[in-house]
């Protein structure tokens, strides 16, 4: 299964009442594993779960902690990048060099790395000596 294919299937799982802004997002772990998450709204506007955090979540949970590869997809009229704080959680985990690919449901697919979504990334290089 590909990732975007696990992505898009995920997706349909969202549950976004609020905004019925539904998003799907699969990482591929360093094992090989697909890992899927999808958006989860509160009521309690803030206190949602993006669908790549999810997907973060549950690779961690399965024991790897390295992305080899990024997939989201959401229905909009452009492919839709993770927002600044999903940004940061997919630097934590993967290398600048790493393919992130989003997507529409209609097809459109726009490609970049993780390194051009979130050039500067804080790091845990830029704590040492504290």
């Amino acid at each position: 299964m590909s990732l975007l294919t696990a992505a898009r299937a995920v997706r349909e799982n969202a549950h976004a009442p609020y905004s019925r802004f539904k998003v799907g997002a699969a990482v591929r772990g360093a094992d090989g594993a697909i890992y899927v998450g999808c958006n989860v709204e509160n009521v309690a506007a803030p206190e949602g779960t993006c669908a790549e955090a999810g997907a973060i979540a549950a690779m961690v949970a399965a024991g790897c902690r390295e992305i080899a590869e990024v997939a989201v997809i959401a229905d909009g009229p452009a492919p839709v990048s993770p927002c600044g704080g999903c940004r940061q959680k997919l630097a934590e985990f993967a290398g600048p060099e790493v393919r992130v690919t989003m997507a529409t449901v209609a097809g459109e697919t726009l490609e970049m790395t993780v390194g051009e979504l979130l050039p500067g990334a804080f790091s845990a290089a830029q704590m040492r000596g504290v």
